[in-house]
């Protein structure tokens, strides 16, 4: 959590610092999760869960490769990089692991980030993602997200 608290307060990474952070990491139907580390220390965390219904990136993947269920897509989440970490390929890396475990589930990788996380944004694009279209989101009544999604290269 201490890593997690590090990256929200100089990148704003979540967003909305989530009541329990624990939880946050591990919520929705999770196919895995990855820690990297960096000379003994925790550098870096990335989930990966089954897309399913109500998630925007699943659902344009969906719709564009006219797939008829949206359990086709693995949703890449909650990658973050300690910042005394970055710079060694860290966020390529779990990116990667996560990549290899959907693919080997026989799934098509698909995550939605918010437009403000340009350092994110350039990793993925770096990386070969596909933005598949960006779209505002209502998080709560008085908090509007513009989101990314985007695909994983085929």
């Amino acid at each position: 959590m201490r890593v997690l608290a590090e990256v929200h307060q100089l990148d704003g990474y979540p967003v909305n610092w989530p009541d329990q952070p624990r939880e946050w990491l591990s919520r929705g139907p999770l196919l895995g999760s990855w820690v990297a580390e960096l000379e003994g220390r925790l550098a870096g965390h990335v989930s990966l869960s089954q897309g399913g219904e109500g998630g925007l990136a699943p659902m344009l993947w969906s719709e564009r490769n006219g797939a008829t269920t949206r359990g086709m897509t693995a949703v890449v989440s909650r990658l973050f990089v300690a910042p005394q970490a970055r710079g060694h390929r860290i966020g390529a890396l779990l990116i990667g692991q996560a990549v290899e475990e959907a693919r080997c589930r026989g799934l098509h990788p698909v995550l939605d980030v918010v437009a403000s996380d340009t350092a994110a944004t350039a990793l993925y694009e770096r990386l070969g993602w596909e933005l598949m279209a960006m779209v505002e989101q209502q998080w709560s009544p008085h908090q509007t997200v513009a989101i990314r999604c985007y695909a994983a290269p085929s």
